[in-house]
């Protein structure tokens, strides 16, 4: 008796310890739904509120440009009112009239429905160019980027193209056309055997090449002015661009200042495809291209190079 008299108030005490136990874990259990409840909400709200904030500056930029409209509808309006009682400047506010209602619809008509932020250019192009590099690494590549027409440049603006071709040999030869359709160049030729690329300033260059007056230049220094402009003024891809030419020599170099895409030296960049594109189409010859860091005139340096023909050379 007095063995079984002892051993029951152990059991009794290892069932209250149990007891404790669940109860502290099943209390350590709804604390930790509690909070993650409460992340959840935050998050929800979080997202919520980042639309908001997206609807509303949307709204505002739009209301933007719909307040222009009318504030030139106005202007029109009052112009052509001023015609009316103003006989001897009747030519010129019925111009001034007429021009003001002209840009109030093109203001109101196209104004800008969605605004994309250069911030997510940059992660998209950031995120490509990761891939590229590894794809780059994986084939054993060269690092020479070299643009070459596949197309003739003074053809239609849909027909024109270009490719971006990658040599695996520091010792290449520039392959045929034809063969640069494919993604990977395997020539029976060892020297010709690389990557080709869709380059990124390809429809940059059709797009700049009908913003521009007149027909793309074919002379080295009026190209690069005009592929510099199309860089600053057609797509702000960069707050300012100096160019330096030299067509005895065949090269370019263009200082690049406030890139929207961040650092110009990674593979494909916009800025530098544009100009590696636009010249090999341009001067209808394949053209290399190098990027290296700038100094305290620009922030980063793009060069240019391409071989001279025999009568260009004399």
């Amino acid at each position: 008796m007095s063995q079984q008299q002892q051993s029951q108030p152990q059991s009794t005490a290892d069932t209250n310890t149990s007891t404790t136990v669940d109860a502290g874990g099943e209390a350590e259990g709804d604390t930790e739904l509690d909070e993650r409840t409460t992340l959840a909400a935050q998050v929800e709200l979080l997202q919520e509120e980042n639309q908001r904030l997206r609807r509303a500056f949307s709204h505002a930029r739009r209301t933007d440009y719909r307040r222009s409209a009318t504030g030139l509808a106005i202007l029109g309006v009052l112009a052509i009112g001023g015609a009316v009682l103003f006989s001897t400047v009747r030519t010129v506010l019925l111009a001034l009239g007429a021009t003001g209602l002209f840009a109030a619809v093109l203001s109101y008509y196209l104004t800008p429905e969605r605004f994309v932020s250069a911030a997510v250019g940059e992660y998209v192009y950031a995120a490509s160019v990761g891939n590229y590099d590894r794809l780059i690494t994986e084939l054993g590549l060269q690092e020479t980027r070299l643009y070459i027409p596949t197309a003739h440049a003074g053809a239609n603006a849909s027909q024109q193209s270009a490719r971006l071709f990658v040599p695996e040999h520091q010792e290449y030869t520039v392959p045929a056309r034809e063969d640069l359709d494919s993604l990977l160049v395997l020539t029976d030729d060892l020297q010709e055997r690389g990557a080709a690329f869709e380059p990124t300033g390809m429809e940059l260059f059709r797009e700049a090449r009908q913003a521009i007056a007149g027909d793309i230049a074919d002379e080295p220094d009026s190209l690069c002015s005009q592929l510099a402009d199309a860089v600053v003024d057609v797509f702000e891809l960069a707050d300012s661009a100096t160019t330096e030419v030299d067509g005895n020599d065949g090269r370019a170099s263009i200082g690049i200042t406030g890139s929207a895409y961040g650092a110009i030296d990674r593979f494909d960049h916009p800025v530098a495809s544009l100009f590696g594109t636009g010249f090999a189409l341009g001067l209808e010859t394949p053209v290399t291209v190098e990027v290296t860091t700038g100094d305290d005139r620009a922030d980063y340096l793009i060069t240019c190079r391409w071989e001279l023909d025999e009568h260009e050379e004399q």
